[in-house]
């Protein structure tokens, strides 16, 4: 068996190619222009989960490995890490937020993990932060996340200490009352209240997603497939009758949409 490269090596390529004689690309790079690639290798990884893809999945993965030691690579530079303090900082943290197996406390399900994860990540950022730390519960979710991303960690953060509908049904009966503003705005027409409707409703299908442990944004995601597939078979029949999209009679198109979701 060939020899492997270790996490070792990758730092000392990528030493190699910053350091004085080695690459004038990546000699240019700051944290600013690895902003994109690091969120491009995260959806791309993501893409080959969603593919169902193993050898896509791990050449991502590699992709995305290499945007953390770029970027260790830069905070080396600067002075302010390098990546054995991004290994040892998330090793210490593992540990140090998993004391039902690393110390004497016990935990019989996922729920109490969570409670106690997020009991101990508000004791390190008090303590790290002082009085000036955000102590709010809502604390730590990225302001950069997707909206749809970000309402659900929202919702799930602020259900884990009480502030939840009590039932699954409560939720729907709020989605129905949402869609009866929704109509009103509508007939409004106004557009600043439209759009507050729209995403009271939104936030409100994401509440219910979350409290039946759906991901609402894989949920979205296979919706947006789901249309994509039928759409372009729509288009493909089309173009064997010679119609272009855009001069198909609605019923035709109606009828070929009825076809694609038989198939």
């Amino acid at each position: 068996m060939a020899d492997r490269r270790s996490f070792e090596d990758l730092v000392a390529i990528m030493d190699r190619l910053r350091d004085p004689g080695g690459c004038p690309w990546d000699r240019e790079q700051t944290y600013a222009t690895l902003r994109g690639y690091l969120v491009e290798e995260c959806y791309e990884a993501v893409d080959a989960i969603d593919r169902d893809d193993r050898a896509g999945l791990r050449e991502e993965l590699g992709d995305l490995l290499l945007q953390v030691v770029f970027l260790a690579r830069l905070g080396r530079e600067e002075g302010a890490f390098d990546a054995g303090d991004v290994v040892e900082g998330i090793a210490a943290k593992l540990v140090r937020r998993h004391p039902h197996v690393f110390a004497d406390e016990r935990a019989s399900s996922s729920g109490e993990v969570l409670k106690r994860w997020e009991e101990i990540k508000r004791e390190e950022k008090s303590a790290a932060g002082g009085a000036h730390q955000d102590a709010s519960v809502l604390a730590g979710i990225p302001r950069a996340l997707p909206a749809l991303v970000k309402a659900q960690r929202l919702g799930t953060k602020a259900g884990r200490v009480g502030f939840d509908w009590p039932t699954d049904e409560d939720v729907v009966l709020k989605l129905e009352e949402e869609t009866e503003e929704l109509r009103r705005a509508i007939a409004s027409g106004d557009h600043e209240e439209l759009a507050g409707e729209i995403g009271d409703a939104l936030f409100t299908v994401t509440m219910l997603a979350r409290r039946l442990d759906v991901d609402a944004d894989a949920a979205l995601a296979r919706a947006n497939a789901k249309f994509e597939r039928r759409f372009r078979y729509l288009e493909e029949e089309l173009r064997r009758r010679g119609i272009a999209v855009s001069d198909a009679p609605p019923e035709l198109m109606e009828r070929l949409w009825e076809e694609a979701k038989a198939r």
